[in-house]
């Protein structure tokens, strides 16, 4: 019999990036680090790290760039079987500038035309890469990169429901990209195709922005834009979006307070919608929410799909599925990657748990 998966579907790209802190200005013409990134490519890779059965699908050309990321991905564990592969067009790629202090991190895209945005419903063979698959990861990035990605990405959460697959949806709104409809804001077209995807969810994963600018709903006292996080106004927000999705068994938010670009707050909260209840992470000893405070962040890109990954996978567990012990498992593992420069999260079950368990000195081991 077979191993049950986690399987995810999405764009993956060749990410580039200056050394440490570095502007582009400063160092083209010259060396920039490459690796790979992709938000649900990084959660299949964060899952089978982990020790959990993952499989990824997306579309790629047949090139060295992208048998180096299948290779990557194997390597890890990842079940890589089912990409479609292409005889013509090209990966993604995204240039991240990592910021310091008061200067925010700046993401350049060049992405448009990608194999995978050409690609509609009608090109993915929907049983074969569902086959086994207990759990279904999706998002709002590959959705925003063309009509067809939003159609294939819209079939994906359906054909995972008809099959009664649970289906987490990361809302991820991207302001620089839905942009493939002519005289529809970006918002707005996010809006009206997120709706539909949305819909199949048995878990929404977002923040306070994703809730706003694609659903138009607000948190009353919270501003992400000046770093002002209440808490306690997420509960409303996650009752909100289980109103307008009720197929929905979860919502979860994370909770980013950012200080600055190497200084954040961190935590998350997971609406249980049949109870009505609302579970944070972390807690202090007292059981009241008490952010990680990560004083000299490496790298946050990727930190919402690490957190992803870690409720998926915790959610998944007969250990960790309990609300409030898979919102911790999240928090504790996205805090970790926060520590890893890259998109993937090179962080164990192990580690994770021992955070959650108070050990937070960074001591070496021996």
């Amino acid at each position: 019999m077979s191993t049950k998966c986690i399987a995810g579907f999405g764009e993956v790209m060749l990410r580039l990036c200056p050394r440490e802190f570095m502007r582009l200005r400063q160092v083209l013409p010259g060396a920039l680090e490459a690796t790979f990134g992709g938000g649900e490519a990084n959660v299949c890779a964060s899952l089978a790290i982990f020790g959990e059965t993952s499989r990824y699908a997306t579309a790629l050309p047949e090139n060295p760039i992208a048998e180096s990321f299948a290779a990557q991905m194997k390597s890890l564990g990842v079940d890589t079987s089912k990409i479609l592969y292409k005889k013509s067009g090209r990966m993604g790629l995204y240039f991240v500038e990592t910021g310091a202090n008061q200067r925010a991190s700046n993401v350049v895209y060049d992405r448009e035309g990608s194999v995978i945005s050409q690609m509609g419903p009608e090109d993915y063979n929907y049983a074969d890469i569902l086959q086994d698959a207990k759990w279904l990861h999706l998002s709002g990035i590959t959705p925003a990169l063309s009509e067809k990605a939003y159609l294939a990405t819209l079939e994906f959460a359906a054909q995972a429901e008809q099959r009664g697959i649970p289906v987490s949806v990361d809302i991820n709104f991207r302001k620089k990209l839905w942009k493939w409809e002519k005289g529809t804001t970006a918002p707005e077209l996010a809006r009206k195709c997120m709706n539909e995807i949305t819909a199949h969810a048995t878990l929404i994963i977002g923040n306070e922005e994703d809730a706003a600018d694609v659903f138009g709903i607000h948190s009353k006292t919270s501003s992400a834009e000046k770093g002002l996080i209440d808490y306690s106004d997420y509960k409303d927000v996650a009752s909100k979006l289980a109103e307008k999705f009720p197929k929905a068994k979860y919502v979860a938010i994370t909770l980013r307070e950012s200080l600055s670009a190497t200084r954040n707050k961190w935590g998350a909260m997971l609406f249980e919608t049949d109870s009505g209840k609302a579970y944070y992470g972390p807690l202090n000893e007292r059981g009241e929410y008490a952010p990680y405070d990560i004083a000299s962040i490496v790298d946050r890109v990727g930190g919402g799909d690490s957190f992803a990954a870690g409720l998926i996978y915790a959610l998944n567990q007969p250990d960790l599925g309990a609300p409030g012990k898979a919102v911790a498992f999240a928090a504790a593992a996205s805090c970790l990657k926060h520590s890893i420069k890259g998109d993937f999260n090179y962080v164990t079950k192990e580690e994770v748990l021992a955070l959650m368990k108070g050990n937070a000195s960074g001591r070496v081991n021996r």
